[in-house]
């Protein structure tokens, strides 16, 4: 009999733990979070995340080789189109400007005499001439002999061949006139090149030489950008794709500076995605920026691809999906009742129910992420 009731009490403590169990799983009142269904505005926004920009940016880089003088900006310098930034040692260049400066006097001067030579060799043709008809004429008188005329007509050939001689040394000192010209322009264009100006007006973000540095052709001394046009390219899931478009209204918020995000627009969507990330890269240009802020920073943007003003708005936090279909629960004489709904626009922790819910209907959910979800008909503790 003892150990019958030995047993016995085990089995009834075993009962009641379960029962205890039972009723806390099924039957006790469940703390949950509520919300009234109400009407309001919503806007739906996609996220991304990217880096700030400029849409415009240049690498002050020389055009030649050489040694570097002066850079005359730094990092932070606000400067305008045309201001010299940097120049290099341009002694053995304005030497060759000097040289073809000369060399081209030279070829002046010798047009100038090939000229001289050519009016000579004209009038020495042109009397070759009057006497070769003066001569013929002679001949059919009989009063020149065949050979005056035959020295007539040889003069006048080495007269026009003279002639000829002098026009072609005149048209090849205008050649190397024109050759010595063409010298000039080279070296002054190469003189010029060893001041280097701004592109367009802009902020010197990055100075990367010093005087005293050799530098080449694509080498950086300054990275300048324009701060007309900066804006967020950001990283945004493929399925968002149908609903991007530009013009549309963005929020961007700078890691730095979240709590007070900054107005931006849909500038362009890439119509490639990255294959291994599944995302596509949208560029939302910042109408206006922080205080204080650098380029590659971080931010997120919010772009607004619907909005409402008048929508019927329950907690997205209560959503539950079944099967791919969404449903809520809401509170009925302190019991869970479940609702299929049909969802509309999602905008930050709302959603629009189009259909399944009324206005004024009380939206509950689990208040404790760990807890038992709920099911249809459990008792629930609304505060």
């Amino acid at each position: 009999m003892k150990r019958l009731w030995q047993i016995g009490w085990k089995l009834a403590l075993v009962a009641v733990i379960a029962g205890f169990v039972v009723y806390r799983m099924r039957y006790a009142p469940l703390p949950v979070a509520a919300q009234v269904a109400s009407v309001g505005p919503i806007v739906s926004e996609v996220m991304g995340t990217g880096t700030l920009e400029a849409r415009v940016a240049a690498t002050i880089s020389p055009k030649i080789s050489g040694l570097l003088t002066q850079v005359l900006a730094d990092q932070g310098d606000r400067v305008t189109k045309g201001q010299l930034l940097a120049t290099l040692d341009d002694g053995d260049l304005r030497q060759q400007v000097e040289m073809a400066k000369a060399d081209r006097a030279i070829a002046q001067a010798g047009v100038e005499r090939a000229a001289a030579e050519v009016v000579r060799a004209e009038a020495t043709a042109k009397l070759a001439h009057l006497e070769f008809t003066r001569t013929e004429q002679l001949r059919s008188t009989g009063v020149a002999t065949p050979h005056e005329f035959d020295l007539a007509t040889e003069r006048r050939h080495v007269a026009d061949a003279d002639l000829k001689r002098a026009q072609l040394a005149k048209i090849e000192m205008e050649r190397q006139v024109l050759k010595t010209d063409e010298s000039l322009r080279y070296y002054d264009a190469r003189l010029a090149d060893t001041r280097i100006s701004s592109p367009f007006d802009g902020l010197v973000v990055r100075r990367s030489r010093e005087e005293g540095d050799i530098v080449v052709p694509g080498s950086e001394i300054l990275q300048v950008i324009s701060t007309e046009q900066m804006w967020i390219s950001a990283w945004v899931d493929e399925t968002a794709m149908a609903a991007l478009a530009t013009g549309q209204p963005a929020r961007v918020a700078f890691r730095s500076q979240t709590e007070a995000p900054c107005r931006g627009t849909v500038a362009r969507v890439a119509p490639s995605a990255d294959r291994e990330t599944r995302e596509l890269l949208v560029d939302v240009t910042v109408t206006e920026l922080p205080p204080t802020w650098a380029v590659g920073q971080r931010a997120e943007v919010y772009i607004q691809t619907a909005k409402k003003d008048s929508a019927l708005l329950a907690p997205a936090a209560a959503i539950v999906w079944r099967q791919g279909k969404p449903g809520l629960y809401v509170s009925n004489a302190g019991h869970a009742q479940w609702r299929s709904v049909e969802l509309g626009l999602r905008g930050g922790e709302s959603v629009e129910v189009v259909k399944g819910l009324g206005e004024g209907e009380s939206v509950i959910w689990p208040s404790d992420a760990k807890a038992a979800p709920l099911t249809e008909g459990r008792a629930v503790s609304v505060p």
